[in-house]
């Protein structure tokens, strides 16, 4: 495998096309705005406890639920999407579109995409209210070895397929346009993320998206409307790619290594430019400001939303079993250190991304997730739908993904020019034909072991199986939560000095004087969090809507296929 650390710097002539005032005054004007969303969001959001940094208070109305769709759609999309259509054509929109039907490809969970996200957060609205997955596996199996064992694959998913793709297709946009390097323009990018995503917290990005709203109703007008917008990118991404690869046949579909190396610093292929390419060169001044702030946004919507998940989960899956008795500042704190430590490790890998698959950028992110997500996918799956289900032993599934992956960085993926030397019994079968096979094989694993060992009695399931989730029955969960906030709020505390003041306030540590809830209180706020009840209207509405989009989808894959 080549490293080419080097990136773009050795290009000859290099255009810095940002160097007017229009550009740079909507660039400027949209940072502002951005400081002025995370300053906002430190002022008005309670950002001292779990639930309110993480979960936003649980208080979201629908439209915001539909950021879902912005951080899906990141930087990573724009530049590995277009570049896989202009190197491969037009069968990668139709990745997009999966997510409505039944894709073992994706391995989606084998139903649509918002179908799962209102199935689980009806079981998460149910007097669960878990911050994250891996704590509705412990709910669900008991004991640690699942939760911890979910936790760390989903932070390696972080790590490979999320932040450092996506700082790397960010970077991308910022070379073609100011000619920056690469690793400089990755440090710009997180300073100006970390700003708000470490003192803004959830309210600034609204992570967790569907366990945020406020109810069932808000949580399906979220996903549908998500779902429509799903519908664009093939029009918005895979287009544009495929003209660029008409344009600029001589850079984005060059063969040779040395050619490629000249116009993109990579031997393996130029696609990925092809989208940033296009804006830099076809959009006027203003213009071309405009959609680089785009760009930007949409690359710091998907970071923010990664930092605040994985930090989640390394703070309330992990960092609970060395310090069960951690209070929230304790907590706030090592979820942030840890965020600190992902970007370095982040960062460290992007020379990876930009030689691996050929030089695809979305080729990558796949490959990768369907080595490690299948057993996800099965486990959660099974998990929902088969009360027989016991403790899963999905890691050996997760064992020959690794053998897969690893071998495969190994020896590299090749190119045109050069092909991979993998062994075939190992490399030969393409990816996504992978992940297929190993989410059969987890499931296979999961139940045979599951049907040979004792089941979980049904008091221990009740509302977290999909066929007891309208139960009413008291549900007494089979190990007790790690972590409990212990502060004693009758405490006399003492006055911090100003410069104390301003550190809890920056960071969110700062509680305030918040009046205490009495019993009352807390059951009737209980109550209204674990509501599902719908108005008859706005849950025929949404139905009604999803019945249209899945027709609307079905008819574009017969359209386009």
């Amino acid at each position: 495998m080549i490293l080419n650390l080097r990136f773009l710097t050795t290009r000859k002539n290099v255009t810095i096309y940002v160097n007017n005032p229009a550009d740079i005054s909507v660039i400027v004007i949209y940072f502002l705005v951005v400081l002025a969303v995370g300053i906002w969001a430190m002022v008005r959001t309670n950002r001292a406890t779990v639930g309110g940094f993480f979960l936003a208070g649980r208080s979201m109305v629908w439209w915001p639920v539909t950021s879902l769709f912005a951080s899906n759609i990141g930087s990573g999309h724009f530049v590995g999407i277009a570049g896989t259509g202009a190197a491969a054509g037009i069968a990668i929109g139709g990745f997009e579109w999966n997510v409505y039907i039944a894709d073992l490809h994706n391995m989606t969970v084998s139903t649509t995409l918002s179908l799962c996200s209102i199935i689980f957060c009806t079981l998460n609205s149910l007097y669960l209210q878990v911050v994250t997955l891996p704590e509705y596996l412990k709910k669900r199996f008991g004991g640690q070895r699942i939760r911890i064992y979910l936790s760390v694959l989903s932070l390696f998913l972080y790590v490979f397929t999320k932040i450092s793709a996506d700082m790397f297709a960010g970077a991308i946009f910022i070379n073609q346009a100011l000619g920056l390097n690469i690793y400089l323009a990755v440090i710009i990018l997180l300073l100006i993320t970390a700003l708000y995503t470490v003192t803004g917290g959830l309210a600034a990005v609204i992570v967790q998206r569907c366990l945020s709203a406020k109810n069932l109703s808000h949580v399906k007008a979220g996903c549908i409307l998500c779902g429509y917008l799903k519908l664009l990118p093939m029009f918005l991404v895979v287009f544009p790619g495929m003209i660029s690869r008409v344009l600029y046949t001589d850079e984005i579909a060059c063969v040779d290594p040395k050619e490629c190396d000249y116009y993109c610093g990579t031997s393996v292929g130029c696609s990925n430019i092809a989208y940033p390419k296009l804006v830099v060169d076809l959009m006027p001044n203003g213009l071309r400001g405009l959609m680089l702030s785009v760009m930007l946004a949409s690359l710091m919507s998907s970071l923010t939303s990664i930092f605040n998940s994985a930090g989640t989960l390394f703070t309330m899956d992990i960092y609970t079993k060395i310090r069960p008795k951690a209070k929230e500042k304790e907590l706030m704190i090592a979820g942030r250190v840890f965020m600190l430590f992902l970007i370095g490790v982040s960062i460290a890998w992007i020379p990876i991304v930009q030689s691996a698959q050929s030089g695809q950028l979305f080729d990558y992110i796949q490959s990768i997730t369907s080595y490690l997500a299948p057993p996800i996918a099965a486990v959660f799956t099974l998990a929902i739908f088969c009360k027989r289900v016991n403790e899963p032993f999905s890691r050996s599934g997760l064992l020959v993904a690794l053998v897969r992956m690893i071998t495969e960085f190994a020896y590299g993926t090749g190119s045109c020019v050069g092909p991979s030397n993998c062994p075939t019994i190992i490399c030969g079968v393409h990816y996504l034909y992978f992940a297929l096979v190993l989410f059969g094989l987890s499931c296979i694993l999961i139940l045979s072991i599951s049907l040979m060992t004792k089941h979980i009695d049904d008091k221990h399931l009740y509302r977290l199986c999909w066929s007891l989730r309208n139960s009413t029955e008291e549900r007494i969960d089979l190990e007790e939560d790690d972590w409990t906030d212990d502060q004693d709020s009758d405490s006399v505390r003492k006055d911090p000095s100003c410069w104390k003041k301003a550190y809890n306030w920056l960071c969110g540590f700062d509680q305030g004087d918040a009046p205490k809830l009495t019993k009352e209180q807390e059951a009737a706020l209980n109550m209204k969090l674990t509501d599902t009840t719908e108005k008859p209207l706005w849950r025929n509405l949404v139905n009604a809507n999803a019945i249209i989009l899945l027709t609307i989808c079905v008819f574009f894959h017969g359209f386009f296929g």
